[in-house]
């Protein structure tokens, strides 16, 4: 029988990056199966057609997108809060779905006051990404409280899902989490919709026309990135990377896609004297983020958090594209023994493994085959969802529908 699922998410859903992903893809494919899915969210956010939402009540002096760590989520955190409560009343949900560890407090909180079983999404360490986000000093006052509230609030939900395997072993070690109650289901991809499109009908000719329209000559390898735009993210390192690259393949563009930094980029860029091969087209949405990765020869994930997942791999595995990533135990756990891996955090080393996949054009093609069939035998949305509905059952979730 169906579940009436309640899922938290304290932030600006839809914001076409992260953790919005995950939540979307999870209540499409709930959906799929017919559940029923509602979403609390802030006030802000795109809606999105097919999605039962029902966001907080806001502040007119907010109306962008929050993105990460920001003093302003204390009473915006608050507000879903009493959103997240009253919906809970009204629609009476068989159980709680937190994203994020505020969407698990809060999830806790309205939990504990109905009967209802919680599941914790969790996505990455609260204090490490304050870190990340220069938001929180780990020599400062407050970094130690943080640190214990975050092991609280992991522990309270009944159960705990990670998106990676390494996130659950971070649990374990830093956390002392116990394994009773901490599972692992990794992020996935809709690879119906991340294919390779070389086989679709026109596409050819749609491929050189958005070339065209982006100022990207036929014959030009490009070098392909889609996520946000962020120091954590590795992009200040990935533009290093690029005047290397650039340097010895003058050639090759550089589709850097996401935002919200994309005039601190272009900066970067235009210091580094790189901005005529490196394009900034900012926010991309997700539902036809597949077209525009299409246009790419090699794929770049260069995350500096070792912490979170990293769900735009897999999207890049789906689509056939071969992937130069930092060596981590995330990137290693998604990709394998088909990554290219660069040494962590270096410019120099990056820019090495993505001149080294230029240069081999039909074994990079070789390896996206590989990827595409992993990513459709390992990561797809349609198989990882049943994995969260029998979560929800182990934790007690009565069916009502």
């Amino acid at each position: 029988m169906p579940y009436k699922v309640l899922m938290i998410a304290p932030t600006s859903f839809f914001a076409d990056y992260g953790c919005h992903v995950r939540i979307l893809e999870e209540t499409l494919h709930l959906q799929e199966l017919g559940h029923r899915v509602a979403i609390c969210t802030y006030h802000n956010g795109d809606d999105l057609p097919g999605l039962e939402i029902y966001r907080s009540w806001g502040v007119p002096w907010i109306k962008r997108a929050v993105v990460g760590s920001s003093r302003h989520k204390l009473y915006l955190d608050a507000m879903l809060g009493l959103r997240t409560l009253e919906v809970a009343l009204r629609w009476r949900p068989d159980v709680i779905h937190a994203h994020l560890h505020e969407g698990a407090l809060i999830g806790v909180i309205v939990g504990r006051l109905l009967g209802l079983p919680v599941l914790f999404d969790f996505q990455g360490s609260m204090t490490r990404e304050m870190v990340d986000h220069n938001f929180l000093d780990p020599a400062g006052l407050w970094y130690r409280p943080l640190c214990r509230l975050e092991r609280k609030i992991n522990t309270w939900p009944q159960a705990l899902v990670t998106s990676s395997y390494n996130a659950a072993l971070f649990l374990r070690e830093e956390f002392a989490f116990p394994d009773k109650g901490l599972f692992t289901v990794p992020d996935g991809v809709s690879t119906d919709r991340f294919r390779p499109l070389d086989e679709l009908l026109g596409w050819p000719e749609k491929r050189a026309q958005l070339r065209s329209r982006m100022g990207i000559p036929a014959d030009s390898p490009v070098v392909i990135y889609l996520g946000l735009l962020a120091p954590y993210q590795g992009i200040d390192v990935l533009l290093e990377a690029a005047q290397g690259v650039l340097r010895e393949r003058p050639e090759t563009y550089f589709l850097v896609m996401g935002y919200p930094g994309v005039d601190r980029y272009a900066a970067l860029a235009r210091s580094l004297g790189i901005l005529e091969r490196v394009l900034l087209p900012g926010r991309i949405r997700y539902t036809g983020a597949h077209r525009l990765l299409a246009l790419g020869d090699v794929a770049v994930a260069p995350k500096m958090s070792t912490t979170e997942g990293s769900g735009k791999i897999i999207n890049y595995m789906a689509m056939g594209l071969p992937v130069v990533t930092f060596d981590t135990p995330v990137s290693r756990e998604i990709l394998g023994e088909l990554g290219l891996y660069a040494e962590y955090g270096s410019a120099e080393s990056l820019a090495r493994c993505l001149l080294e996949q230029l240069q081999r054009p039909e074994q990079g093609r070789r390896l996206g085959e590989q990827l595409r069939q992993k990513a459709v035998a390992e990561f797809s949305w349609s198989q990882r969802i049943h994995d969260v509905v029998a979560l929800y059952r182990q934790i007690g979730a009565a069916e009502s529908l």
